[in-house]
């Protein structure tokens, strides 16, 4: 992994850790034709985001895991 798609990785987890997100949306904004820019997969297999179904259908939020990585980069208190 790069420096930077490590640092998008982080700001996606930053970015669901605000508040969940409907998964389409997710997927629509941090989706990219790049096979080296995999911030969506690389998240996930990192197990800082999961879906999780809701009322209003699935949506994505930061695990535990997550909200570790984020506290160890000073992105959340």
């Amino acid at each position: 992994m790069t420096e930077t798609s490590d640092a998008l990785v982080l700001d996606l987890v930053e970015w669901v850790a605000r508040e969940p997100r409907p998964y389409a949306e997710v997927l629509e904004v941090w989706r990219t034709s790049c096979p080296r820019l995999t911030i969506w997969e690389d998240a996930v297999d990192r197990g800082y985001v999961a879906r999780r179904p809701s009322v209003e259908g699935m949506r994505v939020m930061v695990t535990e895991t997550g909200a570790t990585f984020l506290r160890a980069h000073g992105r959340m208190h």
